[in-house]
Formats: structure tokens, sequence, C-alpha cells
């Protein structure tokens, strides 16, 4: 099931993906919920009715990120494993839907994409143990961690290379029931290829990643957890197209232009 956030018929609502056709969800995202009436036919963002205008599939409080969990990434950077996730917060301010622009902020050097997977919380989640931590889970969307890389290589604090407007692309849907162990992400700039990985590579799966963090902070229904990038991060210029693609939950395709 895919579940997508849109600005349709003069309100905000969500609309169910299922058997070919997009339905009204009824009841609480975050609680009991179901399929109303028939709003079209279509499965993906693409075949979303007309009128319909999507949205970033939610607006957390807040997106706890995980800096250096692929092994890949790990090599890539000549970094060694960390022996703790790398948590960091991204304030829900940066976060911006599927299509709408990154902006490049002005005198802050290069600017990177990271493709990643992120958790849709939807239970709150305080103190929970490993073997309970996916009961707290809706599911799962795309994610774009866009990192001023050169004020972090100088070694300014995450929460604010990673923190400015527009830096948190979510999206396109909310996909229930995958396996969050074994999905494949990519990264596609300008429709080339550029990162190609899979979940199977992180150094802290989604389970361990919500027992370490709930230990720490409570997690509220609609909170994010971005789970890392893999490798082959690179640089965005103004003109660039970066698509984030998650195995079971589509693309998620942003323009980039310079911040005036």
């Amino acid at each position: 099931m895919k579940i997508f956030r849109v600005h349709f018929e003069g309100r905000e609502q969500y609309l169910i993906a299922r058997d070919g056709g997009f339905h009204r969800l009824e009841g609480d995202l975050f609680g009991e919920f179901g399929a109303g009436a028939e709003a079209g036919p279509g499965e993906t963002a693409s075949d979303l009715p007309a009128g319909a205008r999507l949205l970033a599939p939610v607006r957390p409080s807040k997106i706890v990120a995980i800096g250096l969990n692929y092994r890949d990434h790990a090599a890539e950077q000549k970094k060694p494993l960390p022996p703790e996730p790398m948590v960091f917060l991204k304030p829900a301010s940066a976060v911006v839907a599927p299509g709408e622009a990154i902006r490049l902020p002005p005198g802050v050097g290069r600017v990177d994409y990271e493709s990643e997977v992120a958790v849709v919380i939807g239970r709150r989640a305080a103190k929970v143990s490993r073997e309970r931590a996916l009961e707290h889970v809706l599911g799962y969307t795309c994610a774009n961690d866009v990192t001023a890389r050169d004020l972090q290589n100088r070694g300014v604090q995450y929460s604010h290379c990673k923190g400015y407007d527009t830096f948190a692309p979510l999206g396109p849907c909310i996909a229930i029931g995958l396996d969050p162990g074994n999905l494949g992400v990519q990264g596609w700039l300008n429709g080339e290829p550029r990162q190609d990985s899979s979940t199977r590579q992180l150094i802290f799966p989604v389970d361990r990643l919500i027992e370490y963090i709930s230990a720490i902070m409570t997690l509220e229904p609609g909170d994010v957890i971005s789970t890392g990038t893999p490798s082959g991060i690179g640089p965005l210029s103004a003109g660039d197209t970066f698509t984030v693609r998650v195995e079971g939950i589509g693309d998620l395709t942003n323009v980039v232009t310079a911040d005036s």
C-alpha cells in the first residue's frame, strides 16, 4: 500500500493507492484508517487525479538523520565504521515536496545530494526495545539529505550544514509493508546514475536505529528517521535535476536552483 499526501479539491488530504485506483483515506493516518471513496484510477505519483498537487508525505516535528551508516559510503570516505549511530537533527523547515526546488544558499560552496531511505514513525516511541521497534513504523519514503559539504568539511556542525531551507526533500509517498533490510537505493543526477546500493549495506539497521534514538528522544507520529546515504555522493549545481529512487517506494525528483 502507498499513501500520498496531496492538496486536492481545495484541501489537504491523503490518498491511498491500491488495486489500480486512488481512494480517499478515511480515519486517522496515525491510528485506525482505511480506504474510502475512489478518487480516480492510478497507482503512482504521475497518475494522481487531475488537480491534485503532491505534497511531502508528512509534516514531521523533527527529522532524525544518521551519518556514515553505509559500509560502502564509509569505505568511499576512507573512514572507520562508527561504533554507534551518528545522530543529528534536520529541522522540519527544511522539508520540501517532490518537484519543489532545492535552493543553493549563496556563499556556502559545494552542496551535495545524499539519497536515503526514510522511516516514517506511526506510533509514539520512547525507550523502545529493538524487538518491538518496527511496531512503531508506519512506513517508508525517500529522502535527500542535502548537505553543504564545504561547511561540513570545515567542521561546521551537521545541523547547520544540513539544515538550510529546502535541504530535506521527502516523498513521493509512504510505502507500507516493506522490508527495510533489503531495499535498493539509487541516486540519479540529470538522468545519469550516481548512487546504486542496498539497505543490506546499512551498518545500523532500522530496528537498531529506533531503539537507539528512542532511548535519547521520544519519536512522535509523523517524525522521520533518515537512515544514511550509500557511496556515490556528489555536488549539485543550479539547473540540475536529482532523483532519489528507492525500491518499492518510487522516485523523489527535485530541481536545483540558486537561492537569491
